[in-house]
């Protein structure tokens, strides 16, 4: 498919795809420090914040898989570099929860994929050990050293080929300039309480106001 597979020693790139790297979750309401005395204290973690020297602490680690985001010159000498998780699709994009005909399936892959700039889609492929359709969830990042993680390119599944490569970089570019707004700013009265109805949550803008008192 849009796969290929890189020897041991080829190095890290971006969209190489790794296995069982570490996902970690903590809260920043109960932090679990260490002290001094190897006691464990759960606190704020703003009480700690101060410090100037790291804490210990016990924290949870969930074994995730993650393509490489890191620009290539930032995989061979950065100090550290960014992952994003790979989860199934289902999971990721709502629109697949109920999809099941090829030509749905068709729809979200090509015309969703350009309105959707937070995830990049992975098709099913043994040879990477993908079961199902996957997509990378841009908003869920993992940092690792990359020294470290360079000796463990025994996780590395494989990694996008040319065409889906420059898909990629393409992609993450978009996430990360993506100018939020609300897309119903422009609409007039009669156009904004038509969008209401599909999306009760929307909250009118002054020249729309009217239509929502009226609609009252």
């Amino acid at each position: 498919m849009v796969y290929e597979f890189p020897g041991p020693e080829a190095p890290i790139r971006q969209g190489d795809i790794f296995t069982r790297l570490p996902r970690i979750e903590f809260s920043l309401a109960r932090f679990q420090a260490i002290s001094e005395h190897d006691e464990i204290e759960v606190i704020p973690w703003d009480e700690l914040a101060g410090s100037r020297e790291p804490v210990a602490a016990i924290v949870a680690a969930r074994p995730v898989v993650a393509i490489v985001v890191s620009q290539d010159c930032d995989a061979l000498r950065a100090p550290d570099i960014t992952l994003s998780e790979i989860r199934e699709f289902r999971d990721v994009e709502r629109k697949g929860k109920d999809t099941t005909e090829p030509k749905s399936w068709m729809r979200i892959i090509t015309q969703q994929a350009r309105i959707n700039q937070k995830w990049f889609y992975l098709p099913p492929d043994d040879g990477i050990g993908f079961q199902t359709k996957m997509a990378v969830d841009f908003m869920v990042t993992l940092c690792v050293p990359r020294s470290e993680l360079a000796g463990m390119r025994h996780l590395r599944k494989g990694r996008l080929n040319e065409a889906a490569g420059a898909h990629f970089r393409e992609r993450i570019a978009e996430f990360y300039r993506r100018y939020p707004f609300d897309e119903w700013y422009p609409l007039d009265e009669a156009e904004f309480e038509a969008y209401k109805r599909e999306h009760p949550d929307a909250q009118p803008f002054p020249w729309q106001a009217r239509s929502t008192e009226d609609s009252d």
